[in-house]
């Protein structure tokens, strides 16, 4: 059976519905907690207090986040790559190959 659980977040000040898989309910509640958090640095910092102002801020923050986290693992697997083609290289050179 898929039982489904009923949890209800709060973002900015509305409250949301929400049917989820139990395994879900953990990522999803530490998310809304991140969201709010961010939420009230906005709005402390920078005197911002249309929320689909501030919401828009917050997302194009994760966004930026996770845009980042890929740009960082491609740079990351190309030196990886470059580093075993040398070694490759290394290896072939003193087996005579």
């Amino acid at each position: 059976m898929d039982e489904k659980l009923k949890i209800k977040l709060s973002i900015a000040d509305r409250v949301y519905p929400l049917t989820i898989d139990p395994k879900q309910e953990e990522g999803l509640r530490k998310a809304a907690k991140n969201i709010e958090n961010l939420v009230k640095k906005f709005e402390q910092n920078y005197a911002v207090r249309d929320k689909q102002d501030v919401l828009a801020m917050c997302a194009l923050q994760f966004a930026s986040k996770i845009e980042q986290g890929g740009i960082d693992r491609s740079e990351n697997a190309e030196a990886a790559m470059q580093r075993l083609r040398a070694l490759d290289e290394l290896v072939h050179s003193k087996l005579g190959e």
